[in-house]
């Protein structure tokens, strides 16, 4: 192979330029050596390739010149599903599944099984878990719902997201409730803890050594919780741990948001409010307990501390509760409330339509057959269907 001394010069340059890749300047070399007049073998040698890739540089020199030598465009690969495959598969994800399937819900394998065998469409499931990945889908979860039958719903929701919303100026607000029958279950061997490598793990049975039972109260301005264990739950011990709670607030007005139970209500409850009349309670409406702050807070400590702790007895769970609210309060964090007065009641009509829809004959509360028997829910009865009173804003 014959190089002016221009060529040479230029392909010096291409192997002594530090902007140009590595690859561009082997090439260069290789026609350097091969317009020395050596080898093709030893050029092979020399730069570490095989003989064909000697050969196929000199080929594109030759024909292209020092612009041969950079490295070509590689194609695009070429769409291998079709944009159709595509909306099926996030159509399909976003129903579930068709009874015949069996299944409660779609995994990216039970998808892509169900597309070959019943619609003949052959997709991997790497494909569906890319897809439910860009499209943020997640048909694993599910969530749980309860249509309230409190015909004062839409006022007790104003009520309280008021409360949440735009408290008066001066009051505290106290999220209570109770946590009940929390269990103080012990492993029936040790827990292996955490190590390098290896996740913390225990037997699947337990021995359950009692329970006990946490009254709680969130102060929503500022997050801090005041806790209690009691051994039971009862109208007594309500009113000692109410007592507690609003004691670090005298002088002020206080807002307690509560549920329905029957504790709350009693008389002793009701001779001290009288005498208190700084102390206002507030309602959630009719299994709505989820609008009160400090079940969220319940859901917290157990996911982060009872669930997956190990008790040997009563004493040590309460303890284990005690530690994790002082550790709370050193550094509170008061829960933001988005949902608004009139966004909680329209997407409670949306639940209801669509019960509405999928079970027109269902009766929210069994009604008794001929024999005095309760009917179970799904039944025919004259009853009107689903009696929710949802009031129009």
């Amino acid at each position: 192979m014959n190089l002016s001394s221009e060529q040479a010069a230029e392909l010096r340059t291409l192997t002594a330029d530090r902007h140009v890749t590595a690859d561009v300047a082997l090439r260069a070399r290789i026609v350097l050596w091969a317009g020395e007049g050596r080898r093709r073998k030893d050029i092979a040698e020399l730069a570490g390739v095989s003989a064909r890739t000697v050969d196929r540089t000199r080929t594109r020199y030759a024909e292209g010149g020092v612009a041969g030598l950079v490295e070509r465009k590689r194609g695009g690969g070429k769409e291998q599903v079709p944009p159709q495959t595509r909306g099926r598969v996030i159509a399909l994800t976003r129903m579930t599944p068709p009874p015949e399937s069996g299944l409660s819900h779609w995994s990216t394998r039970t998808l892509a099984d169900h597309l070959k065998r019943r619609e003949g469409i052959k997709v991997s499931f790497h494909y569906v878990a890319r897809i439910w990945r860009e499209e943020n889908l997640k048909p694993h979860r599910s969530g749980t719902f309860e249509l309230s039958k409190d015909p004062a719903f839409a006022e007790k929701v104003a009520d309280i997201v008021g409360l949440y919303l735009d408290p008066p100026g001066g009051a505290v607000v106290l999220s209570v409730d109770e946590k009940t029958q929390v269990q103080a279950l012990d492993r029936t061997q040790p827990v292996l803890p955490v190590a390098f490598a290896a996740t913390e793990k225990r037997t699947h049975d337990y021995v359950r050594h009692g329970i006990t039972n946490l009254f709680a109260a969130l102060n929503i301005a500022t997050g801090e919780v005041v806790g209690e264990c009691k051994p039971n739950r009862n109208g007594a011990n309500f009113l000692a741990f109410l007592k507690k709670a609003v004691k670090p607030h005298v002088g002020k007005e206080i807002h307690v948001v509560l549920d329905n139970l029957s504790t709350h209500t009693i008389p002793d409850v009701k001779a001290w409010l009288e005498k208190n009349p700084h102390v206002h309670f507030h309602f959630t409406p009719v299994g709505s307990s989820w609008l009160n702050q400090i079940e969220i807070w319940f859901g917290i400590i157990t996911r982060q501390s009872i669930r997956r702790g190990t008790f040997s007895s009563v004493h040590v769970l309460v303890k284990q509760i005690r530690d994790y609210i002082d550790s709370w309060n050193q550094d509170p964090k008061p829960f933001t409330w988005t949902a608004t007065t009139g966004e909680i009641p329209a997407k409670v009509r949306l639940v209801a339509a669509s019960v509405r829809k999928l079970a027109p004959l269902a009766c929210l509360e069994p009604t008794p057959d001929d024999a005095g028997r309760p009917r179970v829910p799904g039944c025919r009865s004259p009853t009107p269907p689903l009696m929710v009173r949802f009031p129009q804003f």
